[in-house]
């Protein structure tokens, strides 16, 4: 059961060099993905003198993050297990598969990645506003709210099919990259026009801090983080017990 599995860790597992060398894989993978996923929409109202959300602008949103996390999860996958969200790491620790303590440090790079990658954004572009996620007219912070648990438990979900399940590794390979990017782009399409479509709270944190725009943030934080963790509980209670290979308390 995946409540046997969940520990808190050793305190080495916050400062150990491997930790570190994962959380600054996390930093830079996360900072590459923001700044090309941010961007994007940054580009792309500059380039419509800042007209509202188009179909056109979704897409180009949509194909930028897919093709952002596809190189953010292949580069740091073999190094830090290319989480490159926070509610990636909740849901990898509500099934056992990283320690408490090394998933705060995560969390720290991930958000630290995120926030660089806005000011870095805001300078390059000429003081450019990183804006922040905000709810369409009409759409509720309760309908945002169950959107983004519903999209990331669609992103965890594939997370733990593709690249955490240890029975897929073997089969699946270099698709969990590309199905972990297709389903977040995926998303994008289907949830972009009511709130955005964040599924992840460090793409959120960084633009709200730069920006100072905190209106609904909550919603950001709360909704990906129980997604993510019921797509863990599922996946491992269902999908995985009784054939889950807890990571080698070394690697933890």
């Amino acid at each position: 059961m995946p409540i046997n599995e969940i520990a808190i860790g050793r305190p080495e597992d916050a400062y150990h060099p491997d930790s570190l060398k994962c959380a600054l894989a996390e930093f830079i993978s996360t900072l590459i993905f923001v700044f090309a996923g941010e961007g994007s929409g940054m580009a792309f109202s500059k380039l419509t003198n800042d007209s509202s959300t188009t179909p056109a602008g979704l897409v180009a949103a949509a194909l930028a993050h897919a093709f952002g996390l596809f190189v953010a999860v292949s580069i740091s996958a073999n190094i830090s297990g290319g989480h490159v969200n926070p509610a990636v790491t909740f849901g990898a620790f509500i099934g056992g598969h990283i320690t408490l303590l090394r998933g705060i440090l995560y969390w720290i790079a991930q958000l630290l990645g995120s926030t660089v990658a806005c000011l870095l954004l805001k300078f390059s572009s000429g003081g450019l506003a990183t804006s922040a996620f905000s709810l369409s007219s009409g759409v509720s912070v309760w309908n945002a709210f169950v959107l983004e648990i519903v999209m990331t438990f669609g992103l965890v979900y594939t997370v733990y099919a593709t690249a955490l399940d240890k029975r897929g590794i073997k089969n699946v390979g270099i698709i969990a990259p590309i199905a972990i990017g297709f389903i977040v782009g995926a998303n994008i399409l289907a949830g972009g026009a009511f709130d955005g479509a964040s599924m992840n709270p460090a793409v959120s944190f960084g633009p709200a801090l730069v920006s100072w725009d905190w209106t609904n943030h909550w919603v950001y934080w709360a909704g990906p983080l129980i997604g993510g963790g019921i797509a863990g509980l599922v996946y491992e209670f269902i999908f995985n017990h009784n054939t889950h290979e807890p990571l080698p308390i070394a690697d933890i």
